[in-house]
């Protein structure tokens, strides 16, 4: 078969989503690419895309004139791992500390990497990772 060229997408649902465009631009740092009523799509580096909808609007899809994209929604605390450079880590972990960010753990990975774990405002668990957390990574 042939390969696939990585995540182009990951999805969040948020009950507050002016809030969660506030946590992702100002704390994360990541640029908005586009904010409609319906998602907020951000550059989340390397070429993916982190979008954000509003908890259950998004269920019935959507009828463009390009085509129909399916109806999708989630619940409970979803996870996304941000890579980060192992330069860049301490500087991370200082500024979410100075963002109020709490921390919920750390770990010292076997192959080197290392990962900081946090919430977002609405309790999904957020990773920032160095290489060394996986064969590929």
């Amino acid at each position: 078969m042939p390969p696939l060229n990585g995540v182009l997408e990951t999805a969040l649902y948020v009950d507050d989503k002016s809030r969660s465009i506030a946590f992702f631009r100002d704390v994360m740092g990541l640029a908005i690419l586009r904010d409609e009523e319906r998602l907020t799509a951000f550059d989340a580096g390397g070429g993916s895309v982190l979008l954000i909808f509003a908890r259950g609007q998004s269920t019935a899809g959507e009828d463009m004139p390009q085509g129909h994209i399916p109806g999708h929604d989630g619940a409970g605390p979803l996870h996304v791992a941000f890579k980060v450079a192992a330069a860049d880590y301490a500087a991370w972990r200082a500024h979410l500390r100075a963002a109020g960010v709490c921390e919920l753990s750390e770990i010292h990975w076997p192959a080197g990497g290392h990962s900081v774990y946090f919430n977002d405002p609405d309790g999904h668990v957020l990773e920032l990772a160095t290489p060394g957390l996986w064969p590929t990574y």
